[in-house]
């Protein structure tokens, strides 16, 4: 159920590896008109050269400068006059015992996860109201949904996404936009490379080895916006099959 996607304008956050690198594949792949965000330029430059999106595809920003943010969704209305989607999904995933005292990981969790969300809201909502349509997508996690010992400060941000992006859906449905957020369980990305405690990666890495494709991501991308305007698709949360928690 695909018909839905061709010519879309969608934004991508985070966009040069892992589920927002998979996501523009599969987009591309159907038709959408992207708009890519991250800070690696030269991966983000290779990504849009492959898939023959145009040098205006491709936007150097930081998540967590709201200025940047508006800038990438700017260039998108720029370039194609509208903004149907926003993918907000740069994320960090560092984890530790709070003991630890990873004060400045803590810090940069909250700008990324929490505030990077908050500045794509920002900066695509204005456009979205005045087009009276739109569709916001968030990354939560499988621990905005569960949380355990050593990933506390991880899943209070993710946790966060989900409460945000209910408010959200309250909020808009005069303007007819619609909000989805989306929780993986262990999918295969950069993501884990973001813990610096060794014994703590180790336990991760661990975790990870029954982690699914970044493609299964995608597909849950592609079947929420595919749906029908009157459909709003507010929640997915999926695992790998052998995945407990």
């Amino acid at each position: 159920m695909t018909e839905g996607i061709k010519d879309k304008v969608v934004v991508i956050t985070g966009a040069s590896s892992g589920l927002g690198e998979a996501t523009a594949r599969h987009l591309a792949r159907h038709g959408t008109r992207l708009v890519l965000g991250a800070r690696r330029l030269d991966r983000l430059r290779a990504l849009v050269a492959e898939l023959s999106l145009g040098n205006d595809a491709a936007v150097q920003m930081d998540v967590t400068q709201y200025e940047q943010v508006k800038q990438l969704v700017d260039q998108a209305v720029r370039s194609h006059g509208r903004i149907d989607v926003i993918i907000n999904n740069a994320g960090l995933m560092p984890q530790a015992p709070l003991e630890r005292l990873k004060i400045d990981e803590w810090n940069r969790m909250i700008d990324v996860n929490i505030k990077g969300v908050l500045y794509g809201i920002a900066a695509a909502l204005p456009y979205m109201k005045q087009q009276k349509a739109g569709h916001f997508i968030n990354v939560s996690s499988v621990a905005g949904h569960k949380v355990g010992p050593g990933f506390a400060v991880y899943a209070a941000t993710k946790h966060a996404v989900r409460a945000l992006s209910e408010g959200l859906r309250q909020e808009v449905k005069p303007y007819n936009i619609r909000t989805t957020v989306i929780s993986p369980g262990a999918v295969a990305t950069e993501l884990p490379d973001s813990i610096t405690e060794p014994d703590i990666a180790e336990a991760v890495r661990k975790r990870y080895e029954i982690a699914i494709p970044a493609d299964s991501f995608a597909r849950a991308v592609v079947f929420a916006i595919s749906q029908p305007d009157d459909v709003d698709v507010n929640e997915i949360l999926f695992r790998p099959t052998k995945q407990e928690y």
